[in-house]
């Protein structure tokens, strides 16, 4: 058995088991040495499984029942792809998914192609051309404010170098070039805007959803770029400032 079907068939023994495996069983079960158990439940463990290990005379490794590591099947190509994608999110707003979701994919990567795709990905390069403002709110705290369309106050470093605060009702986020964009409804300039997130120096939640808004204003917005949604409909607006 492979390294990965492997992992998929620990998961879910585990998670279908009454009673939780010791090492040495798992390692009968599977004819592969009790480090070899180990080894697969760290990495399982690294890649965000909820496997656990429970002390004492009848104690082993359990695993919550509703999680299971479903197939993949991706060919070398595929997971290369797959993990240079999440790579590129290390500086969006979806950095800490992204980084857990690689480790997944990673652990269960197919052992043919695991050399491969690593010295594949090792080519690859990203330049950050974009410099971070001092003291601009981390990417990863706009994430759940988007998902949960709140309003928010922000402090935000124009390229002039003047500051404004801004209220402005969250709609989605947009990546323009090497940018990532905050968008929403700003207040202050009654129009569809998008924040740069590295100018935004401050960021306070207020405890207000955004009210809808004519999805035109997006429409209109969006239409002055050669926008692509990732899926669905595209975040909205564009325009800094």
């Amino acid at each position: 058995m492979k390294r990965a079907e492997r992992h998929y068939a620990l998961v879910d023994l585990l998670r279908a088991a009454q009673r939780p495996w010791s090492a040495a069983r798992l390692a009968a079960h599977f004819e592969v040495s009790t480090r070899t158990v180990e080894r697969d439940i760290a990495s399982l463990q690294q890649a965000g499984v909820p496997l656990y290990a429970d002390r004492g005379a009848a104690g082993g490794y359990s695993v919550l029942r509703q999680h299971s590591l479903p197939p993949l099947n991706l060919t070398a190509a595929e997971s290369m792809a797959v993990l240079a994608g999440l790579a590129l999110l290390d500086s969006s707003p979806y950095r800490g998914a992204a980084r857990r979701a690689h480790a997944k994919i990673a652990a269960v990567l197919d052992e043919a192609h695991r050399a491969p795709v690593q010295e594949l990905l090792g080519r690859l390069r990203v330049i950050d051309a974009v410099p971070t403002a001092e003291g601009a709110v981390p990417p990863a705290a706009l994430s759940a404010v988007v998902a949960s369309r709140r309003v928010v106050r922000l402090t935000y470093l124009g390229e002039d170098g003047s500051t404004t605060v801004r209220d402005v009702e969250t709609t989605g986020l947009l990546r323009a070039g090497d940018a990532w964009l905050l968008a929403g409804w700003c207040r202050l300039r009654e129009a569809v805007r998008g924040f740069r997130i590295e100018r935004i120096t401050a960021l306070e939640v207020l405890g207000e959803v955004a009210p809808a808004r004519d999805p035109a204003l997006w429409e209109a917005d969006l239409a002055r770029w050669p926008t692509r949604p990732l899926t669905g409909p595209g975040p909205g607006p564009a325009r800094g400032g």
